[in-house]
């Protein structure tokens, strides 16, 4: 089975070759270094592969895409990390605890797009809640989210990294136009774009998402538990229950290097705060790439 990384020197790739370097089953296709950007080599690593991983911006990723569709090629398939594929028709969401159906989707697919980091954890939040019409999918859904530096882009990691003085949590995206938000607004399964804002800290990776919900009595935290217990039974996704955290303080990159994602339900029956934590490089980036992989090529 050969397995082809485009853009392999950036954070995701190298995430996923890491995960991938040490396995028999797999043979990882190696583009030189000085010719990554040529695009008639990377057009034979393309479709030379069973598998091809992109981790590129999102104009990159598509010109990858057509490198292999002008060819007639059937046989490469593709998971994508980058935003260019999330909402199009012709790809499917790579978030498999969505349902059953979803997992199959993803089994059969020759394309299939990875979640964003802070998609990953909103539309865990919020689809299956969505689903057993506990919130309706016009309502005006709220949230925010904390993520380590990793997920920032290279400028930002290298501020970070470079900086004498530690340097402050930032907000951004304030324009309320945050790349996420096409994903998170079909995939959480609203009609109305949340709004949604996020948060970068002094830390390397891990992240919070959290959703809180005014129930005005219309629904309370059991109900909203007994939904998630339903829904999330195996899998990365893993229900932690009611008030669940004993210590005073919540810890955002607790799962730092893990690729599961765990879900809490806080607060009270006026008051709830849904949150989502995991690791930005593993389930919601390299992670989940993996994991989609193993479902597609039908892992042991």
């Amino acid at each position: 089975m050969k397995v082809f990384i485009d853009g392999e020197s950036g954070t995701v790739g190298l995430q996923i070759y890491e995960r991938l370097e040490n396995r028999s089953d797999i043979e990882l296709l190696k583009i030189a270094p000085e010719l990554s950007e040529n695009a008639d080599e990377r057009k034979k690593f393309l479709n030379a592969a069973d598998f091809v991983f992109l981790c590129l911006p999102d104009e990159a990723a598509k010109q990858s895409v057509s490198l292999i569709n002008e060819t007639g090629n059937t046989k490469t398939r593709i998971i994508d990390a980058s935003t260019a594929h999330r909402t199009h028709p012709d790809w499917t969401y790579g978030f498999p605890e969505l349902s059953k159906e979803r997992e199959e989707e993803i089994r059969i697919s020759k394309r299939v797009a990875t979640p964003g980091c802070y998609a990953s954890g909103f539309v865990a939040l919020v689809y299956p809640l969505v689903k057993a019409g506990i919130i309706k999918p016009d309502f005006p859904v709220y949230s925010y989210g904390i993520s380590g530096y990793s997920g920032a882009g290279k400028a930002f990691i290298e501020e970070y990294k470079k900086a004498d003085e530690r340097i402050p949590a930032k907000l951004y995206a304030l324009d309320q136009n945050h790349k996420h938000l096409p994903e998170m607004e079909m995939h959480g399964g609203l009609t109305l774009t949340p709004m949604f804002n996020p948060v970068i800290d002094n830390f390397y990776s891990g992240m919070v998402v959290n959703v809180p919900l005014q129930t005005c009595g219309k629904f309370g935290i059991e109900e909203v538990s007994d939904v998630y217990k339903k829904h999330y039974i195996g899998g990365r996704v893993k229900f932690k229950g009611i008030n669940a955290n004993d210590a005073p303080l919540f810890a955002v990159n607790e799962l730092s290097g893990s690729d599961d994602m765990e879900i809490y339900v806080f607060g009270s029956d006026e008051r709830i705060l849904l949150t989502a934590r995991f690791d930005n490089l593993g389930k919601g980036a390299s992670g989940a790439a993996v994991q989609c992989f193993d479902i597609m090529k039908g892992k042991e």
